[in-house]
């Protein structure tokens, strides 16, 4: 599976780097990775490949500084960055001939993908089909008041090295921009987005930030059918990322909490070496529509 790299050049003078699985179908899946991951991570080139076998053609897209390249612009990305994943649909509604397109995000990505549809409601394009989203953090604050805790310490850790290394990289480019005192100490999504996230992205703080990106006040918008599937043993999502009263409400937005999977981690490889949230994601998109 190789796939072939094009750079969208977005309004504002930044760039997008897409990777493309094109094979002339008529089905094409856009797929949105998460917290700085990438379009490599194990997980996108899975579910690329299951849905490249099944007849789509697959897009998947690096945020802003997660290609391999850093972006032009002060800003990066944040789990609520729905602009740039609208600019990849609508340059794939352009460029693509495929009669239906659905969308899959993966944790940031998913709460990302979710976001873009519920604030699409009354305007959504006919060509979407269907989307899903995995281990999606859908309420922000929950999410993060979950990995502060001493439980997760390592993936926090894991999370603050990549986050703090960035914006190391990020300040000479930027002279001025960046008050990197006390940087190394920086140890929780609360102290980072507060520092870092919020201010350049035009938020007052961290819970401005958490409560405007969370898409869970959006899901009832939502107007093609949607999956969400977060585990019950998901060690990054709090008790606010399971939204069944939504779902419940919801003719077009579902949930499923299966008690295993842990953060995009669902396991049952089958013999072709497919995981369960990929034939699930291919059920999805192929099925009628289920009922809540």
């Amino acid at each position: 599976m190789n796939f072939v790299r094009e750079r969208l050049e977005l309004a504002d003078g930044d760039f997008l780097d897409l990777d493309w699985l094109r094979g002339g179908n008529l089905r094409l899946a856009i797929l949105c990775h998460g917290l700085e991951a990438s379009s490599h991570a194990p997980y996108i080139k899975a579910m690329a490949a299951a849905l490249n076998r099944r007849g789509w053609d697959v897009l998947a897209w690096n945020c802003r500084g997660c290609s391999g390249e850093p972006n032009r612009l002060l800003r990066f990305y944040h789990s609520g960055s729905s602009d740039d994943l609208g600019a990849v649909v609508d340059h794939a509604l352009a460029t693509h001939s495929a009669a239906q397109v659905d969308l899959i995000g993966f944790s940031l990505g998913g709460n990302m993908t979710l976001k873009y549809l519920g604030e699409r409601a009354g305007n959504m394009v006919p060509r979407l089909h269907r989307a899903v989203a995995f281990s999606a953090p859908c309420d922000l604050a929950s999410s993060s008041v979950k990995l502060a805790s001493v439980d997760n310490w390592i993936y926090m850790e894991r999370f603050m090295r990549d986050l703090r290394r960035k914006i190391r990289e990020k300040a000479p480019r930027f002279p001025g921009q960046f008050d990197l005192q006390g940087l190394g100490k920086i140890r929780s999504f609360q102290q980072f987005d507060d520092r870092f996230t919020a201010p350049l992205h035009g938020f007052a703080d961290a819970a401005d930030y958490w409560a405007q990106a969370s898409s869970k006040p959006l899901l009832e918008q939502i107007e093609i059918p949607t999956l969400l599937v977060n585990a019950v043993n998901d060690p990054f999502l709090g008790l606010g990322c399971y939204p069944y009263a939504e779902a419940h409400r919801s003719l077009t937005f579902f949930l499923e909490a299966p008690s295993q999977g842990g953060h995009v981690g669902f396991p049952g490889c089958d013999s072709a070496g497919e995981n369960w949230s990929e034939r699930r994601a291919v059920e999805f998109l192929s099925a009628d529509l289920p009922m809540n």
